[in-house]
């Protein structure tokens, strides 16, 4: 009776670690392929602020964003 309840728990948590593993590297390289943010989006932010930003500033933010993706 207990043996049966250990493996079932092993189970459980060995298929939560696989889960969450798989979905991680699902979502990584779904961000990838999607970034939830773009330079037109950064360009249209700053300009909403109030400041013209060069290239070199929107490059500076996407190599930032990517940094942590």
């Amino acid at each position: 009776m207990l043996h049966d309840i250990l493996l079932v728990l092993f189970g459980l948590i060995i298929g939560f670690a696989i889960g969450f593993f798989v979905a991680r590297f699902v979502m990584k390289k779904f961000l990838k392929k999607n970034p939830p943010i773009n330079e037109e989006m950064i360009k249209t932010l700053m300009m909403q602020m109030g400041r013209k930003p060069s290239q070199k500033q929107i490059n500076q933010m996407m190599k930032s964003m990517e940094k942590y993706m």
